[in-house]
């Protein structure tokens, strides 16, 4: 038998589905994109630079920092996860010390994850109004789909 979500044990019949944070979608989709962009960075630097620096050093550095990168994405909601990705912008452009290009393509990121969240944090709060007009027309025009008349 498969255990069930503390969601689906909470979860009644004609319950309203909880919207989901844009802000946190727009911020996971940087963030997974990165850890794309630093495993073949890493595959980049493992090639320019083997005889220079150890390989396993290379690969033990970019491949874990794409494995962090795709899991800070669970802990954005929460109060600090996104602090947490600001520290994974300023890690991503310092990865330029090991190949210049990178502080381009960091800064780019830092650029995407600044509107990210900025722009999530708008449409949230945009969502969470409309949420509530809604419900407040919802509550005045109990009925009417009834064929009753209006509650005013």
């Amino acid at each position: 038998m498969a255990r069930l979500t503390k969601a689906q044990r909470e979860w009644r019949p004609g319950m309203p589905k909880k919207r989901r944070s844009t802000k946190v979608m727009f911020a996971s989709t940087v963030l997974l994109l990165e850890a794309f962009v630093a495993f073949f960075a890493t595959l980049v630097v493992f090639g320019l630079r083997r005889g220079e620096v150890n390989p396993a050093l290379i690969l033990g550095v970019g491949i874990g920092l794409s494995i962090v990168l795709v899991f800070a994405c669970a802990f954005l909601s929460r109060p600090w996860g996104i602090g947490l990705g600001w520290v994974l912008q300023l890690v991503l452009i310092l990865t330029g010390i090991a190949e210049p290009t990178m502080y381009v393509v960091g800064a780019l990121f830092a650029a995407c994850w600044w509107y990210g969240i900025r722009a999530g944090i708008r449409i949230d709060r945009e969502n969470a109004k409309r949420d509530r007009e809604q419900a407040e027309w919802d509550a005045s025009h109990r009925g009417e789909a009834d064929g009753d008349k209006p509650v005013n």
